[in-house]
């Protein structure tokens, strides 16, 4: 598994952000999501980026590029699955009794990314926070792996909740 790359260190250095024990690195090329602590890989996960590719723009259902945080965890102490509207938790959702396979659907856990950078993926336009964009399991595992989300990153129900555990509210994530 490869380090951090270089760029992400001197983005830091030139915005004057401290890094943090876990930093998630996150590869749309690859479609792969991996955890660093204390600069050493931990973690290595298949994910799903946006079928749309990248861009930061709003409304545009592309995955946002560049450094951001992780602003607000949502869903400890939830049953995996749990559906998420609005970020409050609804209903479980079970595979095998629904039917509704069209919908993208929010499940298990939350990681809330707000972008660290000014006009590119902070503030106007270009605010991750605003556009609403997460790591969050999804009811649709098979497409991990592949472009398919609306612009947040998809993970697997089960590896979402691995990952929640290991990051705390603030850690950087690197998004490529």
């Amino acid at each position: 598994m490869a380090g951090l790359p270089e760029e992400f260190f001197a983005t830091l250095k030139a915005l004057g952000i401290a890094e943090t024990p876990q930093i998630l690195w996150v590869s749309v090329a690859e479609q792969r999501l991996r955890l660093f602590v204390s600069r050493l890989p931990v973690a290595d996960y298949q994910i799903s980026t946006a079928k749309a590719g990248v861009g930061c723009r709003k409304n545009s259902h592309q995955t946002p590029v560049g450094l951001h945080r992780i602003a607000q965890k949502i869903g400890d102490r939830q049953p995996p699955g749990m559906i998420f509207k609005e970020r409050q938790p609804t209903t479980v959702w079970k595979s095998e009794t629904n039917t509704n396979r069209q919908s993208d659907l929010i499940l298990t856990r939350i990681l809330w990314l707000e972008g660290l950078q000014p006009d590119v993926n902070q503030g106007g336009d270009v605010d991750t926070f605003a556009r609403y964009i997460y790591i969050h399991g999804t009811n649709h595992e098979e497409s991990i792996g592949q472009p398919a989300s609306h612009g947040c990153v998809r993970m697997r129900n089960r590896d979402v909740l691995d990952l929640f555990d290991g990051v705390e509210v603030g850690s950087l994530v690197w998004i490529v």
